[in-house]
């Protein structure tokens, strides 16, 4: 409910780490989403996933449960990856509220049935414009927000089609699955509503030779794609509004 300030607990399933660069500047996911939601009433657990520290046995003794995003990939999945799908299907299928952001996007696609790959319409890093679907425009994640919004963007995979239960709520010219609804208390969104533009910015510049590769590749001027991505950086406003819609109307 809009407005309600009553104490959440939730558990963050962290899928991996920040190179150590990024980490001394700007911290990691869990920041990252701390800070984020910093004025809501939030008791945070992190649970190391990727490290394979255990999953609380009871998920029903929380109140949400978000899954952060990851340097690794699902195209190249890990026995932890597994433990984890299982669990949030489980979660899930006990009415959890569950938000999963990029690679949790992705994982909750895997769990509920669908193939994660690479996106053969290339890398998608920045800042970068999202529309809603009619269905995303009445979703309770996006009240308030405007149909077409800027997010801040990183992943280099996708979920390739959306699962059966799955509803679409935004999407854009590089991938139509931007945001989903599986049922009434699971969300997706492939983009990070927890990212600062800083943030966003050290992130790039730490992936830098990779980037300016792919785009030597595509027969871009060498040593432009940096500066052009970073230069594109702007405000995400509306992202902060949907992760406290997750919080105060899903939780």
């Amino acid at each position: 409910m809009r407005g309600n300030r009553k104490r959440r607990r939730v558990l963050l399933l962290k899928a991996g780490e920040v190179s150590a660069a990024v980490r001394r500047s700007q911290g990691d996911y869990d920041r990252w989403f701390a800070e984020a939601l910093q004025d809501a009433p939030i008791d945070w657990t992190v649970v190391e996933a990727q490290a394979g520290q255990p999953l609380p046995q009871n998920a029903r003794a929380f109140d949400a449960l978000v899954i952060t995003g990851s340097p690794l990939s699902l195209t190249e999945r890990e026995p932890w990856m597994f433990r984890a799908a299982e669990y949030v299907r489980g979660a899930a299928d006990k009415r959890l509220p569950v938000l999963g952001v990029c690679f949790g996007h992705q994982l909750l696609g895997y769990a509920y049935g669908s193939e994660v790959v690479r996106n053969p319409l290339g890398r998608e890093i920045g800042s970068v414009e999202v529309s809603l679907t009619e269905s995303g425009e009445r979703d309770p994640l996006f009240a308030g927000v405007p149909q077409k919004l800027v997010v801040q963007a990183t992943h280099e995979d996708i979920v390739a089609q959306a699962p059966a239960e799955a509803t679409i709520l935004a999407g854009n010219a590089n991938t139509v699955n931007q945001a989903m609804a599986i049922g009434r208390n699971v969300r997706g969104v492939q983009f990070h509503p927890e990212l600062r533009p800083d943030a966003l910015s050290a992130l790039v510049r730490s992936r830098a030779a990779t980037i300016e590769h792919e785009a030597k590749c595509r027969g871009a001027p060498a040593g432009e794609a940096i500066s052009a991505i970073i230069n594109g950086i702007r405000p995400a406003p509306f992202a902060r509004k949907l992760l406290l819609n997750f919080i105060e109307r899903f939780a």
